[in-house]
């Protein structure tokens, strides 16, 4: 590389690049590539922000090093999205070939000066993972403003210049931003809208959140990203043609008059002067087969084709495709190919590498600071709070305010969680955690009081806050509030005394009186005995709870009034998690005593005195959790399938009364409400007509459901299809389609082609799908009942008929999910945000996997820890001020994360530290004690790491 003395500072400098090569754009963590021997050339790039770089290549080096070396002088991660483009001897603007040496494309180099500019413009600018990239994208905009490229209103125009100018001398003064604009050309009619201008620019933003609304703006506009090709039809009609991410576009002087998604397309080609579209059979499409436009040269038609072909593949493909074999005698047509990384390829590399983001700053006048984006250190994909107090992972940014669309953001950033708004307590913790005893024991006893903090808030719920909820409405029944009533508040006052005295004991045996000194509380087998011995007394309001839950559900079949009661109360802040849930925490209770009781047991030497009444208290509630656990089974599989109803829309019967497939009965009041049994849910991409499309998939006992993500208020999952279990077979076939971790479902019916996220997924959901088809072998004849169509209308969901989801109503679904956030935050919205899946297995190791307790949170840019009460439930962590609020204030959805223990270089000088890690984001938490630390590792990988897992030993006898 080339640069005078004399140079001003270039413009990776002034982004902040180190003087060292960055990272190579085509190869992932790579230097730029080492050149090949011979003669060096100089060639002249003009960037963005119109400064000229000279670059030295050798003679023979492809398009590839050159375009490398600039990306790598930007320090330019996601460089695919850009190109370098010159004017040939044709006097035409061409893309340089990656592949092709770079000298045989520009004939005169010393003369010819290349253009680094953006190439690929995706529909939503938060797809772009690094500000240096948005910053880039920024400068982009406001050339094609400057140079009549940019059609849009007045309006439009005014804005987006006014973020400009924000970005460049700062917040709004009159007599600077009117001199500014007289010395600047921003539009080439900039002079009739001045004043416009100036008033749009009275709101002071950071140059960085100027740049996302000039990008959010622009976006929205139907000339964006196009660069239009001179064309005619048939009728000899002058038009344009462009191509964007969704296909092939038509235009009318400045309007669009058609457009052509990819996947109507079958083929693209051109023969001479023609270029052809040949479009996919279908009935309903007025248009021809093929379609042709005459371009006015043979040139012309093969610049834009192979624009389509790389916009085709950078949007359409998972990764790059392969080169084609060279034929042995003769070639047939253009062996033109799409060189780089996919669009899918950055986003997942980006998110996935741990590269450190370089900061930077612009030559604007104030401090660049990023804007609410999902690569924000406090950004997604944390959680979103929405109105009702619960929290939704929706992989969007945060910056603890409103974002730049007015859209809630995370609850850590709330003053809860704020940096600004926590006492630093280092030394209190230390001082307290001196005085606490060393002994295992007392960690363990100490977590059976956390927990059963939890448990009695959990029971409050159903006790207190719904009885109150619903009490007081008539349309309730009484028998259904006199059973409730009857079978939970006997146990709520049980637990009432029991809480207070393990509180005793553990205030005992912190050292709060003299009596530890003789030894005499240093100890909780007896404490659990007791109580067990009493708990065993309400075995029979146990035993009725299966039958709480079956009457409620049947009230709310029969009474629209009494399911909007219970679906408004799950609104409420107090509930934050699916009411069901609650019904059913006495029976999982009695599985956290068992495991508390078997770890002190394995504790304990024989010969401690506490060692008997543990014993004899573990033989109690193991002889309780035999006596309960088939019902316990049936009830989790019942509450799956209600909440599954909920997000459901399409099917009917996931549990009715009389279904003629029997698997599990429960008996009610001498009615049989006959189920399914769930297996598993999660994300995989379906092959369609359109390509990959990303599903939601069902599958149960009997039959797979594909979903999508709906427009409707509750954000529920539209069925596409299914597919019965009967007769199926499944086969790998990631070679037969090239596409990774696929493999196909032969139906009686029909087949599907899917593709998971991972080989460890594939397996999941392959191991999982035959298990399923051997259950559904062994009934006695196929069942097809499940959808809530008629069979002429199944059919055609499942031909694809409902495939036709326009991208607009997608993008719209997800806004949706944004603005209500009513059930956002259930697992099924989780796995769809987190591309994950998860099974019953996993949800009944949930059950036993949870805990409570105090935790202290470190802030990445600060040496301050805040303490929380932290609650882990179903896959998330439910964060309090202290364990006397009665609803959390922010959540943390696990699913997809992991968990580690920071690293030397990330100097975190505390013990017990733990990590959690999702792609660029990062929470550190600490604990107390070794065993504390030990447990929260132990039931966070348990939601994190769904791989190896196996049902617990008491269970497995029961599936």
């Amino acid at each position: 590389m080339v640069e005078p003395a004399d140079r001003p500072s270039t413009a990776g400098q002034r982004l902040g690049a180190p003087e060292s090569f960055g990272v190579s754009t085509l190869e992932p963590g790579l230097r730029p590539p080492t050149q090949s021997p011979g003669r060096q050339v100089c060639i002249r790039v003009q960037m963005l922000d119109d400064t000229q770089e000279v670059f030295q290549i050798s003679q023979r080096s492809p398009g590839k090093v050159l375009f490398d070396l600039v990306c790598a002088h930007l320090n330019l991660t996601e460089g695919d999205y850009f190109g370098l483009e010159y004017q040939d001897h044709r006097k035409m603007m061409v893309w340089l070939d990656l592949l092709k040496p770079t000298l045989k494309q520009i004939r005169r180099p010393k003369n010819t000066i290349l253009r680094f500019v953006v190439k690929f413009f995706p529909p939503d600018h938060t797809q772009l993972m690094e500000e240096l990239t948005r910053y880039l994208f920024a400068l982009q905009i406001k050339r094609d403003l400057a140079c009549g490229h940019l059609i849009c209103n007045d309006t439009s125009a005014a804005l987006m210049v006014s973020h400009i100018i924000q970005s460049e001398i700062g917040d709004f003064d009159e007599t600077q931003s009117w001199q500014h604009l007289l010395h600047n050309k921003y539009l080439p009619d900039q002079d009739a809208i001045r004043d416009k201008i100036t008033d749009c620019h009275r709101n002071g933003q950071t140059p960085a959140e100027s740049d996302y609304q000039l990008l959010e703006i622009a976006r929205r506009l139907e000339m964006y990203g196009v660069r239009l090709h001179p064309a005619k039809d048939r009728e000899g009609t002058k038009l344009s043609l462009s191509v964007a991410h969704t296909g092939v576009l038509v235009f009318q002087g400045y309007t669009k008059i058609n457009a052509f998604n990819w996947s109507k397309i079958r083929k693209l080609s051109f023969k001479r002067r023609r270029f052809l579209i040949k479009l996919r059979p279908d009935p309903t499409n007025a248009h021809h087969d093929t379609l042709e436009f005459a371009m006015s040269s043979r040139d012309c038609c093969k610049v834009f084709w192979k624009i389509c072909v790389e916009y085709h593949a950078f949007f359409r493909l998972f990764e790059e495709p392969k080169p084609k074999p060279k034929p042995i005698l003769f070639t047939r047509g253009s062996s033109f190919r799409f060189s780089g990384r996919t669009q899918k390829q950055i986003i997942d590399y980006v998110r996935d590498s741990e590269l450190k983001k370089v900061p930077f700053e612009s030559t604007a006048a104030t401090p660049r600071s990023p804007p609410a984006s999902e690569d924000s250190p406090l950004g997604s994909p944390h959680v979103v709070v929405n109105g009702n107090g619960s929290v939704n992972d929706l992989g969007m940014g945060s910056t603890g305010g409103l974002g730049p669309e007015g859209r809630q953001l995370s609850p850590l950033t709330s003053p809860l969680l704020t940096e600004a708004g926590y006492v630093r307590n280092d030394d209190e913790d230390e001082a307290r955690r001196k005085k606490f005893p060393t002994d295992k024991a007392y960690f363990i006893a100490k977590e059976l009081l956390t927990t059963e903090r939890t448990y009695l808030k959990d029971l409050q719920v159903v006790t207190e806050s719904f009885q109150s909820a619903v009490g007081k409405d008539e349309a309730f029944p009484d028998s259904v509030k006199n059973l409730i009533s009857a079978n939970y508040d006997p146990v709520y006052k049980f637990h009432q005394g029991f809480l207070k005295e393990v509180e005793q004991r553990l205030a005992q045996w912190s050292g709060r009186s003299n009596a530890h000194i003789k030894g005499d509380y240093q100890r909780i087998g007896d404490v659990l005995l007791k109580n067990i011995q009493g708990l065993r007394q309400l075995t029979v309001h146990l035993q009725k709870h299966s039958e709480c839950l079956v009457e409620l559900e049947r009230v709310c079949r029969t009474s629209r009034k009494v399911e909007t009661l219970c679906r408004e109360f799950e609104q409420q802040r107090v509930c934050y998690l699916p009411f069901n849930i609650f019904l059913l925490r006495p029976l999982h209770r009695l599985l956290h005593y068992k495991l508390i009781l078997e770890r002190l047991c394995k504790h304990y030497p024989p010969t401690h005195d506490d060692f008997r009444d543990c014993r004899a208290a573990l033989a109690d509630i193991s002889e309780m959790v035999l006596q309960l656990q088939g019902t316990m089974m049936k009830m989790e599989n019942f509450q799956k399938l209600l909440e599954l109803k909920k997000d459901l829309t399409g099917i009917d019967n996931l549990v009715i009364p009389g279904r003629v497939r029997v698997f599990l009965f429960i008996h009610c009041d001498n009615v049989f409400m006959v189920l399914k049994e769930f297996i598993r849910l999660g994300c995989l991409s379906k092959l369609s007509g359109k390509g990959l499309q990303q599903r939601m998939f069902f599958l149960f006992s009997d039959s797979l459901i594909y979903t999508s993500r709906g427009m409707t208020p509750l954000n529920q999952f539209k069925v596409h299809g299914q597919l019965p279990l009967y007769g199926m077979t499944i086969r790998e076939s990631e070679e037969e389609w090239g596409v990774p971790h696929s493999f196909t479902l032969f139906g009686q019916r029909q087949s599907v082609v899917v593709a998971a996220s991972c080989a460890p997924e594939m397996e999941r959901w392959v191991e999982d799908i035959r298990m399923a088809i051997d259950l559904a072998e062994q009934s006695s004849s196929p069942n097809t009942d499940l959808l809530s169509t008629s069979p002429s209308d199944n059919k055609l969901i499942e031909d694809g008929g409902a495939e036709q989801e326009s991208e607009e109503e997608l993008c719209g679904s997800r806004s949706s999910l944004e603005r209500q956030g009513q059930r956002g935050n259930t697992t099924v919205h989780v796995c769809w945000h987190r591309n994950t899946s998860v099974s019953m297995v996993d949800f009944s190791v949930a059950v036993e996997n949870q805990l409570s307790g105090n935790l202290l949170r470190k802030f990445k840019n600060s040496n301050g820890w805040q303490k929380l009460w932290v609650v882990f439930t179903n896959f998330s962590l439910f964060f309090y001020k202290s364990h006397q609020d009665d609803y959390p204030l922010a959540s943390l959805p696990l699913l997809g994360y992991s968990v580690t223990v920071p690293l030397e270089s990330e100097n975190i000088h505390k013990d017990y530290v733990f990590k959690l890690h999702f792609k660029s984001h990062v929470y550190y938490f600490r604990s107390e004690s070794e065993y504390t630390f030990e447990r929260w590792m132990e039931v966070i990988r348990s939601a994190t790491c769904s791989a190896s897992r196996s049902l617990p030993s008491t269970r497995k006898d029961l599936y």
